[in-house]
């Protein structure tokens, strides 16, 4: 482990620390922004499902974009357009009076979050060495969940879910994330930049036939669109749910509670649970996390008190550790080095689950009012369990993939 840590790039460590104060700005706002919408704007749970997906929505097509950008022009450019603009957009949160206002800052949010996510893994893949790149993602996945245990408490705190004036905050601390990188890109002036000849070998549909022709990576992509989807239902339908429901009276506060045990638990399993799942072909892992997380949504929708929905999040987020833990390290493991950036682009697509929770969510809750919760939450588990049929056979596809590489390795020994 020591050795391994060692091996961690500067640059890398700015990243993954920058994560946790980014993530905690994050968290103090975003998650609260359906409810601040609800309460505070008089949106329907609709209008506030509409904004939240929006983000998730444009990241859906620009992550790609995103991605590949960052392979031609390097990743140094196209991190500081998405740090800085981000900056611009949670001034503008923090100024919107109007839900048409929140809906445009929430697109360029997605905007921004979609340059910035697949550009930031493909740099850490770029300047880890091989053996280092789980330990190093695993790392910012932590990194990740830290910030979501301080966020929410403090957006609690500073009420979040009743003012956006929070989001001035945010602004203020990417804005030192971002003059923190812009020093390490200084110091370490060779990273981050443009492979010379990208232009020349690779162009935009080229990039995309290339991606989307990989059948392993589509199966996966597919699969976990529906991992996400469950996913995404916790920050939006579960957070509208406890909020609208007469059987449950102080809803913000337990659901700022909710999402602390969620990280909280996320920091305390990761560890052994990776460790465990690495005995396996990496797209059981997702599979197991794609049935925990479906069987908890049903469960969601059976309790109104505070201990068994402690319980339900603890179960979530064991399905959230198992699926979302390795994804970067299979995909940097598919995809070819030159386009990287890409892959890790188009992998963005599995937004398309974060842009449908929040809106079908929202109109179920519409629809059949939030006493029809264990349907509701029934039909979102069973949509969520979905994905599993797509990832058995990427898992089948990769089985046969890595079959075929060792015999032509074996071949090639034996003719040698």
């Amino acid at each position: 482990m020591n050795a391994h840590l060692k091996q961690i790039h500067p640059l890398s460590w700015t990243i993954i620390i920058g994560t946790i104060f980014g993530r905690t700005a994050i968290s103090m706002s975003i998650p609260f922004l359906s409810i601040y919408l609800i309460r505070s704007m008089g949106a329907t749970p609709a209008e506030a499902g509409t904004v939240v997906a929006v983000s998730s929505l444009i990241g859906v097509f620009a992550s790609f974009y995103g991605g590949y950008i960052s392979d031609i022009i390097g990743r140094k450019k196209v991190l500081f357009i998405a740090i800085f603009g981000w900056v611009l957009v949670f001034v503008g949160f923090a100024f919107a009076n109007q839900i048409w206002m929140f809906f445009i800052m929430n697109a360029l949010n997605g905007l921004c979050r979609a340059t910035f996510e697949p550009t930031s893994r493909a740099l850490l893949a770029d300047i880890t060495p091989k053996e280092s790149k789980l330990l190093v993602f695993n790392l910012r996945y932590a990194a990740i969940n830290l910030g979501v245990v301080i966020g929410p408490l403090l957006g609690l705190r500073v009420g979040a879910s009743n003012s956006n004036s929070v989001f001035l905050i945010a602004a203020v601390v990417y804005a030192c994330y971002g003059l923190c990188l812009l020093m390490q890109f200084w110091r370490y002036s060779e990273m981050g930049q443009a492979n010379k000849g990208n232009e020349q070998r690779t162009g935009l549909a080229g990039a995309l036939k290339a991606t989307s022709g990989n059948r392993t990576f589509m199966l996966v992509l597919i699969g976990m669109i529906f991992c996400v989807l469950g996913y995404g239902h916790f920050d939006s339908t579960v957070a509208q749910y406890m909020e609208m429901s007469p059987r449950i009276e102080e809803g913000v506060k337990w659901f700022s509670y909710l999402l602390s045990l969620n990280a909280v638990v996320v920091l305390a399993v990761q560890y052994p649970l990776v460790r465990f799942a690495t005995r396996f072909a990496p797209a059981l892992p997702i599979i197991a996390g794609n049935l925990f997380t479906g069987g908890s949504l049903v469960l969601f929708g059976l309790f109104d008190t505070l201990l068994p929905l402690m319980a339900c999040v603890v179960l979530f987020t064991i399905g959230e550790v198992l699926t979302f833990t390795a994804t970067d390290v299979l995909v940097d493991r598919i995809a070819e080095p030159e386009l990287r950036g890409a892959y890790f682009g188009m992998f963005g697509f599995n937004n398309l689950g974060m842009v449908l929770a929040p809106l079908f969510g929202g109109f179920l809750l519409e629809i059949l009012g939030v006493e029809s919760s264990r349907l509701i939450f029934a039909l979102l588990g069973l949509m969520t369990v979905c994905g599993v049929p797509f990832l058995y056979m990427a898992h089948r596809s990769l089985h046969r993939l890595e079959q075929m590489r060792a015999n032509q390795e074996e071949r090639q020994f034996i003719s040698s």
